[in-house]
């Protein structure tokens, strides 16, 4: 396949590209300042000292950041172009996806040597974000819901009433808390997997999230 003619194609648009930036940067941030909300700290012994405060600032920030970019690639999944189509992440719904994942799941698997081409998102992959979403589905409702106890008689609270019902304060903890390590455990996953198809399909795989396109063997499908 790297020795084949190759054709330039426009695959990620600029939306899905900036969710993808933009939720990289708030997950990052997002952990790095939930390990000190985790472990509070404070730089001087002052009442008035507010490194928390700030921490926790850019930590809610960042939670909203993320939301929203979420929304907004579900909703660019609906608009956009077939690449990221909901369809694109039930790839076990149809007979032809079921055999794309089996075949990649083959090359993983070393039992077959090629890998197969995938123009879009790799079928596996997609499977992976799906319960990946639903993990930041959990992260975003047990994050607000921890959040919104600061006002029980706020709009949040009450829109997240359900959660109180599902968790104790503790048990929302340790899910949020879980959560972030499975979320490691993906994007170590992903930044291998992105880099492994980069090399062997030559199709500028981790480029293509910068520039939207990629280079493939299929002119057209």
């Amino acid at each position: 396949m790297p020795h084949q003619p190759k054709y330039k194609r426009y695959i990620w648009e600029l939306p899905v590209r900036w969710s993808h930036w933009i939720n990289m940067v708030s997950i990052v941030t997002l952990a790095v300042t939930g390990f000190f909300i985790g472990n509070p700290f404070s730089f001087a012994k002052s009442a008035s000292d507010f490194t928390m405060g700030w921490i926790r600032f850019f930590h809610f920030a960042a939670a909203y950041a993320f939301t929203v970019s979420l929304a907004s690639r579900v909703l660019w999944s609906l608009i956009g172009n077939k690449y990221a189509g909901w369809r694109e992440f039930f790839p076990f719904a149809t007979a032809t996806g079921r055999e794309k994942m089996v075949k990649m799941f083959r090359y993983y698997m070393l039992v077959d040597k090629e890998v197969p081409e995938t123009v879009g998102h790799n079928p596996l992959a997609t499977t992976a974000y799906t319960v990946l979403f639903v993990l930041y589905l959990l992260m975003i409702t047990t994050g607000f819901a921890l959040y919104a106890q600061h006002a029980p008689s706020g709009s949040m609270h009450k829109a997240l009433g359900f959660m109180y019902s599902l968790f104790s304060d503790q048990g929302m903890r340790l899910a949020h808390h879980f959560s972030m390590y499975l979320i490691f455990g993906f994007v170590i996953n992903h930044v291998y997997s992105a880099w492994l198809m980069d090399i062997k399909e030559h199709g500028s795989e981790i480029s293509s999230m910068f520039s939207g396109y990629k280079f493939t063997v299929k002119k057209e499908e």
